[in-house]
């Protein structure tokens, strides 16, 4: 790639100017200079590749010029004054928020990896670049990993599964979550991942005929509607097929993996219609719908779930949505950033729709050291969530094997700090014990009653955990 090809693809969905990226470019390159990367290849062309991917998630000016320089502060003799001088505050920001600490101000590796992830996080809170750009990053950096040892591929899989794919998920890169899992997959459990992989190709060849006919079957339904609408197939990543089997302690051929195809579709209201014609064309499988247009997920995502069976009697979930929701889907928080034509800037409701991420940022802020950060960075990360329920019928999302008093702070904080009991469905339960997804929570108070230290050994939520310091702090109570 040059540096010409980089500002076409860039100029194809920006009107921002490009001479800043240019810029980049023979800065970074001359900076790198002739340091080579474990595969022999030049340091630069992965420096490249990083922004080549910000570019296929559509970001904007300084957002790829940070791509390009993301490594200059950390791998080269380019000082914090110089970078600052040459592109200016919100690009050196951007890359200064990526720049490591170095392990030998720690007393361990494990804290130097814990502090390095906290820094990073709270960069991200003023910027949410910071860790769009981490996330092409490793994804690059993931593609490249056979010319590493074994040991070294297996601690950066590791972490890449427990940190890095969480947390796009989380931030509805959903793309981007799927890509992480499959390549820590393989780099943790090789041969598996392998076997599997070949054995989907198998299972997914037999099933093209049956996508083809059902594609068809919809097709002339649809177009006696006069809906416009498209068909994505969807390829189920393989790491999400392994997890099913280590959950139901089946093999491949007992999962029952449901064929999942994508309409998309043009408005909202046709989102609504499309379902309304699939469901009386097709019979739905009991409980298998969800509206995640109506209730958005924390991650931005919206869709219509359904699923459904085919007329030679396979299972198909479908998913319905608009383009625009598709785009979101697939690169999530990133997509926001888009600078469209004839647009001053990004997503006007971007803040709004960030607020989850800033106020769950400070509750990690309170955290004691880098490694108690980390810990709560994890199980605030969890894929799965319930929901609970209050008695008026308001829904709150939580991670799994939460508590009464992870539910009472998450309504409000004096809820939380004068909690003394927990109906759950109507019976009396104890504070650490676990809710269950659609359980209805009823939280007892008394006034000026004040939470507990031993509430600290089991809250679930990061948010828990911080208020319930604050309160102990304020009141001179020693942890």
């Amino acid at each position: 790639m040059t540096a010409q090809e980089l500002v076409k693809k860039f100029s194809e969905y920006s009107t921002q100017d490009a001479t800043m990226i240019e810029l980049a470019w023979n800065f970074a390159k001359e900076a790198h200079g002739e340091q080579k990367r474990a595969s022999g290849e030049m340091y630069f062309t992965h420096v490249y590749s990083v922004a080549d991917i910000l570019a296929d998630f559509k970001m904007d000016q300084p957002t790829i010029c940070a791509g390009l320089l993301h490594d200059v502060l950390e791998d080269t003799k380019v000082t914090p004054e110089i970078l600052k001088k040459e592109f200016g505050d919100e690009i050196f920001n951007l890359v200064e928020g990526l720049t490591k600490i170095e392990t030998l101000k720690f007393s361990s590796r494990d804290e130097a990896q814990a502090e390095n992830w906290r820094r990073m996080i709270l960069a991200t809170a003023k910027d949410i670049r910071v860790i769009i750009i981490k996330l092409a990053d490793r994804i690059h950096n993931m593609r490249t990993l056979d010319y590493l040892t074994h040991e070294k591929q297996a601690e950066i899989a590791y972490e890449t599964r427990s940190l890095y794919a969480p947390l796009a998920q989380r931030l509805g890169m959903f793309q981007i979550k799927s890509e992480l899992e499959d390549l820590s997959f393989k780099f943790l459990n090789r041969d598996e991942y392998y076997q599997l992989n070949a054995k989907m190709q198998m299972r997914y060849a037999k099933r093209e005929k049956i996508l083809e006919e059902f594609k068809e079957e919809l097709d002339k339904v649809m177009q006696a509607a006069g809906i416009s609408y498209r068909i994505l197939y969807r390829a189920k990543n393989i790491y999400s097929i392994y997890r099913k089997m280590q959950q139901q302690n089946k093999p491949f051929e007992e999962i029952q993996d449901a064929l999942g195809i994508r309409l998309i579709t043009d408005s909202i209201i046709n989102c609504y219609a499309l379902l309304g014609i699939v469901h009386a064309h097709f019979k739905p499988v009991a409980g298998s719908f969800t509206d995640y247009i109506a209730v958005p997920k924390a991650n931005l995502y919206q869709s219509l779930h359904t699923t459904v069976v085919s007329q030679s009697g396979e299972l198909v979930e479908i998913q319905i949505r608009t383009d625009e929701m598709h785009r979101t889907s697939e690169y999530g928080i990133a997509a926001h950033w888009r600078y469209k034509l004839g647009q001053a800037g990004a997503d006007r409701h971007l803040d709004e729709k960030l607020n989850w991420l800033r106020q769950w940022i400070e509750w990690l802020q309170d955290l004691e050291g880098p490694r108690e950060f980390l810990e709560s960075f994890k199980t605030d990360l969890e894929l799965e969530q319930i929901f609970i329920f209050t008695p008026k019928g308001e829904v709150k999302a939580l991670p799994l094997s939460a508590t009464p008093v992870d539910f009472a702070y998450s309504i409000h904080s004096d809820i939380g700090d004068n909690c003394v009991g927990a109906r759950v469905n109507s019976k009396m339960a104890r504070l650490e014990s676990e809710l269950k997804s659609g359980d209805i929570c009823e939280i007892i108070t008394r006034k000026n009653s004040g939470p507990k230290k031993d509430w600290l050994s089991f809250v679930k939520t990061a948010s828990a955990r911080s208020k319930i310091r604050k309160y102990l702090r304020e009141h001179g109570v020693e942890e």
